[in-house]
């Protein structure tokens, strides 16, 4: 799900090779740009010796409306269209899609109750998520909305889901894709560092070298190598009361194609793997506490228009 990017169109291919290129993005107040994304994601964890897994599959369309600019900021008002996700874990499958509204689907009514509501973001020309705002209270209200659901259950599932799609991950999120770009032009083949954060299912570092790599008669091709490293100075997070911290290091390679005419995304691929654990803290229910090795895979492939 992540992704904007940005460059300005310069003059003709021919020149395009040699001079450096300053990146925007150059939207049009009023239009509305399009993004969707499916991925998937499978977990593995080792408890007691015994191996457990987890697929989980997420796919989603997202409309972004230019409502207004001042100076270099947009003012974005944006909705979800349709939210589909999937999770296998054992024997267990667990299906929900927002055009599937029966009334005894709980899942599938969560994720109706999610999309065509509209939400607002900030963001300058250059990339940088500066807000994002009424998101949180989408998803506390489509949760709020639904009584017959164990109330303690439904907080944690809540929590979680704030958690992995809020706007502090959104906006996280969304940077990783969109806030790449130097302060300086970019030539082809030039390469440059970004510093980045990711928000889920851990607080981790992520340090990218990016090279633009060629350039097309309608499309920038970027490719990406990173390296995630958990932020070990992050307090433990609570889960229902228990104390989690994780240790995850891996990498990422990233694929994209921008726009030139308007530096939005045309198509990304994100390739990620971690591996490290989990570690329960010492509480009441985990008496010493308890480490559970795990590994993360993770494809996303995205196209905007």
């Amino acid at each position: 799900m992540k992704y904007l990017l940005s460059f300005f169109f310069s003059l003709i291919l021919a020149a395009v090779y040699a001079q450096p290129f300053k990146p925007l993005l150059h939207l049009i107040t009023g239009e509305t740009y399009y993004m969707s994304s499916s991925g998937t994601t499978e977990l593995t964890q080792n408890i007691h010796g015994r191996e457990n897994k987890v697929k989980v599959g997420l796919s989603f369309t997202m409309a972004f409306k230019v409502m207004g600019k001042t100076d270099s900021v947009y003012n974005m008002g944006v909705h979800y269209q349709a939210i589909e996700m999937n999770i296998h874990m054992q024997d267990t499958t667990i299906n929900m899609n927002s055009a599937q509204k029966e009334k005894t689907d709980t899942a599938s009514l969560l994720m109706a109750a999610i999309v065509n509501k509209p939400f607002n973001i900030a963001i300058t020309v250059r990339g940088k998520v500066i807000a994002v705002k009424n998101l949180d209270k989408i998803f506390l209200d489509a949760f709020d909305n639904f009584r017959l659901m164990d109330a303690t259950k439904k907080e944690q599932i809540k929590s979680r889901f704030v958690q992995s799609f809020g706007e502090n991950a959104f906006k996280g999120s969304l940077e990783n894709g969109v806030a790449i770009f130097p302060n300086s032009g970019l030539a082809k083949n030039a390469k440059w560092t970004v510093n980045s954060n990711l928000s889920s299912p851990a607080k981790a570092r992520v340090k990218t070298v990016y090279q633009l790599t060629d350039i097309s008669p309608d499309v920038f091709i970027i490719h990406g190598d990173g390296i995630i490293t958990t932020d070990e100075d992050i307090k433990p997070e609570q889960d229902s009361g228990t104390p989690l911290k994780y240790e995850l290091n891996g990498g990422m390679v990233t694929d994209i194609k921008i726009d030139k005419k308007t530096g939005w995304i045309s198509a990304l691929n994100i390739k990620q793997f971690t591996q490290g654990s989990l570690e329960i803290m010492d509480n009441p229910k985990t008496p010493g506490g308890m480490t559970i090795p795990m590994m993360i895979k993770t494809e996303i492939n995205v196209t905007g228009k």
